[in-house]
């Protein structure tokens, strides 16, 4: 009896028991006499079927049972309720799949109303013109034959025809779009955007209140919008150029917009690349970093505003004096003086510095045992004469004066700044030499003149050794210096 109640089990709800089922729900607006036990198909193919119909909110919950062949079942599957005779009767669930990208539902969840649909019954048909309906319908067929003015303003109507036909021909050829699929992808899309609004029921009925809200007003100002109808001609017609103009822009827009897509392909690497740079650029600038040293310095910031304003003079002194050397001193530093009896070896700042390694070893000879300098003196037979007065000896006859003495110092313009001056000219043209003779030391008058200045230098230099307590160390001799008495003095020394 087991057996036999078992298999009858089976042959009536051709279900195994004790088995575990996938089982998704679905809201309905109505059940549409919709049974236990409807068939639940997918693509034609039957992959469930109908297990329980109940009320939920204002409409119908269905529960299907859906098979192994039958999944996944996807979060935007939707469901249709579908008649299977002509007459309706015998009604079944059509569901889709939905799209791969999308997560799998649960066993147990619920496809949303706005997901599903149900199909338009012939009473619903013969109840869309209700009274309130055929009162609007009529309302709108008399407004409309005031609008025209009876016949006589159907005929002047029938002027505008060909202008409107033409038009109407134009985007009717436009909306068929460039390539054979356009109007379907339209349709297409259009769907998808209203399955979307239909997701949102608040949104939908707050869209349609609006719009009764702004149809209303424009009832309520029927003088103004028919005086705005009659300046429409005239708008369109200011319109039409401008139009015209635009769809002329089109072609290089599109151009502009095919050259601007592979930036923008590549704009989303170079962002992806730049988040970690803005993130580490946020915690830079943050309380505990930027933010927080800004604060402490603000009270500073007045300060230094003042130190800036009245540092301005003394900038404009030192952009003077860096412009002068810029522009005078150092293109002169960097000439050559030129002269063809003695010339240069280096520039003007190599030339410069050579006199002072000599004034350093003469500076060293002072110290803590007195003030004694090195002096070379060196004479000749050459008598000069520079100037009334004065005289001079050189070994050789002088050949000229380089530079020679200038007639007046140039004038000092002080109010003309330097850095407008022109860099010193070292050009010169070598002046005839001062008066000069030579000497005839071989007279008795040169030699006692001679005699006479050595001695008086010899006994100068011994009372200054003296005076210093270096007569027992030093000893002043008389005697010509000669490369005999140099060795004999350095051997005596070492």
């Amino acid at each position: 009896m087991l057996v036999l109640a078992a298999l009858g089990y089976l042959a009536f709800t051709k279900e195994v028991p004790f088995r575990s089922h996938y089982e998704v729900k679905a809201a309905f607006q109505s059940a549409n006499n919709l049974r236990t036990g409807s068939p639940v198909r997918i693509a034609g193919v039957e992959v469930g079927k109908v297990t329980g119909v109940e009320r939920g909110g204002e409409g119908a919950i269905v529960t299907m049972r859906i098979a192994g062949e039958g999944r996944p079942v996807h979060a935007d599957a939707t469901a249709k309720i579908r008649p299977r005779i002509f007459l309706e009767g015998n009604f079944f669930v059509d569901l889709t799949a939905g799209s791969p990208s999308a997560p799998e539902l649960g066993d147990g969840e619920t496809i949303p109303v706005q997901q599903t649909a149900t199909p338009v019954q012939l009473d619903e048909v013969l109840t869309a013109l209700q009274s309130d309906t055929r009162e609007d319908l009529r309302t709108l067929l008399d407004e409309y034959g005031r609008g025209l003015g009876g016949a006589r303003g159907f005929n002047r109507s029938i002027r505008y025809w060909e202008p409107a036909y033409r038009d109407t021909a134009i985007v009717s050829q436009a909306m068929l779009g460039e390539t054979g699929r356009d109007l379907s992808g339209f349709v297409e899309h259009a769907g998808a955007t209203a399955e979307a609004l239909g997701r949102n029921r608040e949104a939908l009925r707050s869209l349609v209140t609006d719009f009764h809200t702004t149809a209303a007003a424009f009832a309520r100002e029927d003088g103004d919008l028919r005086a705005a109808l009659d300046e429409l001609p005239r708008t369109l017609r200011a319109a039409q150029p401008a139009l015209g103009e635009l769809n002329e822009a089109f072609p290089p827009l599109r151009a502009l917009a095919a050259e601007l897509r592979p930036g923008v392909r590549s704009s989303s690497p170079a962002l992806d690349a730049a988040i970690p740079f803005v993130r580490e650029l946020r915690g830079l600038v943050s309380q505990a970093e930027l933010r927080g040293l800004s604060a402490d310095l603000r009270p500073t910031v007045p300060a230094l505003a003042a130190l800036v304003e009245r540092s301005m003079p003394l900038h404009r002194e030192v952009r003077r004096a860096a412009s002068c050397q810029n522009r005078v001193i150092l293109p002169w530093l960097g000439d050559t003086v030129p002269d063809e009896h003695f010339p240069a070896e280096g520039k003007v700042f190599e030339e410069l510095p050579k006199p002072l390694p000599g004034l350093a070893g003469e500076s060293r000879s002072g110290d803590a045992n007195g003030q004694w300098f090195r002096v070379l003196a060196a004479g000749g037979k050459n008598l000069v004469t520079p100037a009334p007065g004065t005289f001079a000896t050189t070994p050789e006859p002088l050949l000229g004066a380089n530079p020679p003495k200038p007639k007046a110092r140039p004038p000092l313009n002080a109010a003309a700044p330097c850095e407008d001056q022109e860099p010193p000219d070292l050009r010169t043209k070598a002046a005839p030499p001062p008066e000069q003779r030579t000497v005839d030391t071989g007279t008795d008058a040169f030699r006692r003149r001679y005699e006479g200045a050595r001695g008086d230098a010899v006994r100068w230099l011994g009372k200054q050794l003296r005076l210093e307590d270096l007569d027992e160390r030093l000893k002043v001799g008389t005697e010509d210096a000669t490369r005999e008495l140099i060795d004999r003095i350095a051997k005596a020394g070492g």
